[in-house]
């Protein structure tokens, strides 16, 4: 399930595509469109400008802009940056699979298939897809 992080993350960056001029975003005029909590927000911009999706600048006519272009956002990127993994199965969110029934495992190959299909569609769809 996506939690209000990722949601919330792609609705900063779909108003911050759909605001764009050039210059810095206040977080209080997207706090303010997106009806959502100023002091959550800025817990979710820290992290989108840690994980490079985002610029920040401090001050007057500070705020947050885009890094790239909208079309150069996989949607799913935005998400594994809020959400972590986007695996169904915890076997399958640990990079090296360590799972000591792996090979035994009835299971595994349906979780596989799944998790392929959750990550190519969020990856084929992109924050310009949303505008």
């Amino acid at each position: 399930m996506i939690s209000t992080r990722g949601r919330y993350a792609l609705r900063v960056m779909i108003d911050l595509a759909q605001n764009e001029n050039g210059k810095y975003i206040p977080l209080k005029d997207i706090a303010e469109r997106q009806d959502i909590s100023k002091k959550y927000l800025e817990i979710i911009v820290k992290d989108m400008v840690a994980g490079g999706l985002l610029t920040g600048a401090s001050g007057k006519g500070g705020g947050y802009k885009l890094c790239r272009k909208p079309e150069d956002y996989p949607v799913g990127e935005i998400l594994e940056l809020m959400e972590g993994s986007l695996s169904s199965v915890a076997c399958l969110a640990a990079k090296d699979n360590s799972c000591p029934r792996k090979n035994a495992c009835r299971t595994l190959p349906m979780w596989e298939e799944y998790d392929r299909l959750v990550h190519d569609f969020f990856y084929s769809k992109t924050l310009r897809d949303l505008l």
